[in-house]
């Protein structure tokens, strides 16, 4: 039965999958981070024809600058897509903020003067992990009040790579910080995700969505339900990523060299952990309700088999191995009926029509095997209290383990109590002979 659950939950992720395409995937967005190339000068000694010379040679590399301070506003608004019977939650987040760079005034520290920065040929750059959810009107980004030119990849490492720049001239960067303004929309499904940067990073999104789950390493230091929605504003600094605003000798957005405190290295820690991320979950998840519900299954096969041996040697009325079989065969078909019609209908009234087709079928067949409709309906009224019991333990979650103890404890008694009079090590006694 668990591996027929697995099975239709894998099928159910390879459906949703083909519906979210096009879409783009679970998106990640960063940025923007400003790259500024500078120019290193190396003098080596070098040995020539028997003498020694210097040699002078010029490299350049990348310096990666982040912004002072971020604001970023994200007006998330998702749909639910059906194909079949599966069901997707896919999303359109509006990302609109501005953020703040200036030059750090004790540049020359890190072994970098202020004239060998090529201000000139300065990019600003965004990461977003699937470039294709970029939809609609294209992005607009303006520095310092004046609109850029985009241009497609040299996105951040964070996001593989993946997203968009501009170049422009960085010149004024020198007397006072550069403001940059943003408003760019992406299509994704299943969850959104920041990384933040710089040395303050503000994040809010708000969303009709009833179900946020918060992940991530960065969780909300304010989260509010509103009228058919959540409201959600993440704060992080810098300190608490563990990096400095500049970094230097980056390859495609990312840093192989970050300055941080002395020790010049950025922390190896796992990438969900530097992100602030929002899953919009699905109501119910009934493959998990499905499967949970199959764990219990013991106690319908263990009660009533019990109620059947209760009536074999308390009441006298002998109940063969092939019966015995049949009803646990109605028992577990049960759960395969709950799980097909769940697909369908949801997993509420799929329990209400399988609990009431199987406790009819058992209610039928137990009159015949009993010899007693007085007996049967026993039989009958056991089993839909059994699954009006785990119907409730599948609501309770926290709560269910002590639930189902304490009702396998009171059965226990009650059978004790039931056959407290059996001399269970008697012989039976013998069956006279058939004329």
């Amino acid at each position: 039965m668990y591996l027929l659950v697995y099975d239709r939950q894998n099928q159910s992720e390879t459906a949703q999958a083909s519906i979210a395409q096009g879409w783009g995937g679970a998106q990640v967005i960063a940025g923007p981070v400003l790259v500024i190339p500078y120019s290193k000068q190396t003098t080596e000694t070098v040995t020539e024809n028997g003498k020694q010379t210097s040699k002078t040679s010029t490299s350049w590399h990348e310096m990666t600058l982040s912004p002072d301070r971020t604001v970023v506003k994200t007006d998330l608004k998702p749909d639910l897509r059906h194909r079949s019977i599966y069901d997707v939650v896919v999303f359109e987040a509006r990302n609109h903020g501005g953020a703040r760079f200036s030059l750090p005034v004790d540049l020359q520290r890190f072994g970098v003067a202020p004239e060998a920065l090529a201000l000139d040929r300065a990019q600003i750059r965004f990461g977003i992990s699937d470039a294709r959810g970029l939809f609609g009107s294209p992005p607009a980004v303006a520095i310092n009040g004046r609109a850029v030119s985009l241009q497609p990849g040299n996105g951040m490492r964070e996001t593989g790579g993946s997203g968009f720049y501009a170049w422009f001239d960085a010149g004024k960067l020198r007397e006072h910080p550069l403001g940059v303004t943003f408003d760019y929309a992406v299509r994704g499904n299943g969850s959104l995700a920041l990384v933040p940067n710089g040395g303050d990073t503000a994040w809010q999104v708000v969303s009709p969505w009833p179900n946020p789950s918060y992940q991530g390493g960065f969780l909300p230091v304010r989260k509010a339900p509103v009228a058919r929605g959540f409201d959600a504003t993440w704060r992080v600094g810098n300190l608490a990523l563990g990096s400095a605003l500049v970094a230097f000798d980056q390859a495609g957005g990312g840093s192989s060299e970050a300055v941080d405190g002395d020790n010049g290295k950025r922390p190896n820690v796992a990438a969900d952990q530097h992100q602030a991320r929002v899953d919009l979950l699905t109501p119910v998840d009934l493959y998990s309700q499905v499967n949970r519900s199959v764990k219990y299954g013991f106690l319908f096969i263990g009660f009533t088999f019990l109620a059947f041996l209760m009536f074999d040697v308390i009441g006298g009325v002998r109940v063969s191995a092939i019966e015995y079989g049949l009803v646990g065969s109605g028992l577990v078909l049960f759960f395969v009926m709950l799980l097909a019609f769940a697909e369908v209908i949801g997993f509420a009234p799929a329990y209400g029509v399988a609990g009431g087709a199987i406790v009819s079928l058992l209610t039928a067949y137990s009159a015949a095997v009993l010899g007693s409709w007085r007996r049967s309906l026993f039989i009958g009224a056991l089993i839909a209290a059994l699954y009006g019991v785990l119907y409730v333990l599948l609501s309770l979650e926290d709560m269910s383990l002590l639930v189902g103890s304490v009702m396998l404890f009171v059965a226990l008694a009650a059978v004790m109590y039931l056959t407290r009079g059996i001399d269970w090590g008697a012989k039976p006694e013998p069956r006279e002979a058939e004329a």
